[in-house]
C-alpha cells in the first residue's frame, strides 16, 4: 500500500460522491517523481513539452541529448550556437528561454535541488518567473514532478479544466481563479487532485 497517496484518495473521496466515483473508476494514485533532475533539468525539459504533444516534445530532448551525448550542463548549453539549437527543434522564442535558464542556474536565480528543499512553492514561483518564457505553469511542474510537492494545483492546465469539467458534468470548463479557489478545498493534497484530474474518463 503506497501510504501517502492512501491518505490523500481517503481525502478526496470524503469531498463527494464524483470525487468518489472518479477515484475507484481510475483506481490508486500512481503519481511518480523524477526527483534525481534537479530544477534547471526539470526546467530545460518543460520548455521542450511547452505547447507541444508529447511525442514531439520526446524527440526534442533525445536529439538535445544525442548532441552532447548527455544532458547538458548550463556552461554547454550557452556554448551552444543558435543554429545548433534550431537544429535540435528549439524554435526562438524558447531558445532564448534556454539561455535564460541557463544563466539563471549558473547565478543562482534556478536554485540548486537543495536549496530548493527549503524553499516555499511561492517563493520558487515569483523567483522563477522571472526568466523570460518561463510561466507559472512550468514552475508547477517542476515543484510536482522534480521536488515531490503534494499540494500543488495548476490552475490554467488545460486538461485539468477540461478534467473538472467532466467530473462535474457542466456547460463550460471554470477559468483559472475559478479553479484555483475551487482546489483550496483539495489541500493539502491537490497534486494527487490534479493527478486524478487529468484522467477523468472522456
Amino acid at each position: 500500500m503506497n501510504a501517502p497517496y492512501q491518505q490523500a484518495e481517503d481525502f478526496l473521496r470524503t469531498i463527494d460522491n464524483d470525487w468518489a466515483q472518479l477515484i475507484d473508476n481510475v483506481g490508486a494514485c500512481k503519481f511518480t517523481t523524477k526527483s534525481e533532475r534537479d530544477p534547471y533539468e526539470a526546467l530545460v525539459r518543460a520548455v521542450a513539452y511547452q505547447q507541444l504533444n508529447t511525442k514531439a516534445g520526446d524527440a526534442i530532448l533525445k536529439k538535445l541529448v544525442n548532441h552532447y551525448g548527455q544532458f547538458p550542463q548550463p556552461p554547454q548549453l550557452l556554448a551552444t550556437t543558435f543554429d545548433e539549437l534550431r537544429a535540435v527543434g528549439f524554435s526562438g522564442r524558447k531558445i532564448e528561454t534556454l539561455q535564460g535558464i541557463a544563466n539563471a542556474a549558473l547565478s543562482g536565480l534556478v536554485p540548486t535541488q537543495a536549496m530548493a528543499d527549503s524553499m516555499s512553492n511561492e517563493t520558487l514561483i515569483q523567483q522563477i518567473t522571472t526568466i523570460k518564457g518561463i510561466g507559472q505553469w512550468t514552475v508547477e511542474m517542476m515543484l510536482m514532478f522534480t521536488l515531490a510537492r503534494m499540494d500543488i494545483l495548476p490552475a490554467d492546465d488545460f486538461a485539468i479544466l477540461e478534467g473538472y469539467k467532466r467530473l462535474k458534468k457542466l456547460e463550460t470548463a471554470p477559468k483559472r481563479k475559478q479553479m484555483a479557489e475551487i482546489g483550496q478545498a483539495w489541500s493539502p493534497y491537490r497534486t494527487v487532485a490534479s493527478w486524478y484530474l487529468w484522467r477523468v474518463p472522456k
